[in-house]
């Protein structure tokens, strides 16, 4: 039973990764959340709470993207309501997700580690 739970969570999950995702491009106007992406979502055992991490294309407008996001959490999760056939919308958290910006910097270092190594 366990797993059913699993498959039936991840795919909410997933279900509400793409709606959120679909929302930013088309639902809301707010020039700042164009360029934001869903890139997980991640919900409580008891399917009321989700926490979203997002992250922005361009790390120089993060923090209007971090301002904005956080302005139409409501309006996103009432958007959700809409669109979603369940009783109760999870409330929504939505954290800044810096993987992208870690797997650069080990790259990085990865790189200039191989580079010092073929100098000697």
């Amino acid at each position: 039973m366990a797993k059913k739970n699993n498959f039936k969570k991840a795919k909410f999950e997933e279900r509400l990764l793409n709606e959120i995702n679909s929302l930013l491009r088309t639902g809301i106007s707010d020039g700042r959340l164009q360029r934001v992406s869903i890139t997980k979502v991640e919900m409580s055992p008891d399917y009321g709470y989700a926490v979203v991490s997002w992250d922005t294309f361009d790390a120089s407008t993060r923090g209007d993207a971090k301002k904005a996001i956080e302005a139409a959490a409501g309006r996103i999760r009432s958007e959700l309501a809409k669109v979603l056939d369940v009783r109760h919308v999870p409330s929504i958290s939505f954290v800044y997700d810096n993987q992208f910006e870690e797997e650069k910097k080990i790259m990085d270092l990865l790189k200039s580690n191989s580079d010092n190594n073929s100098e000697e």
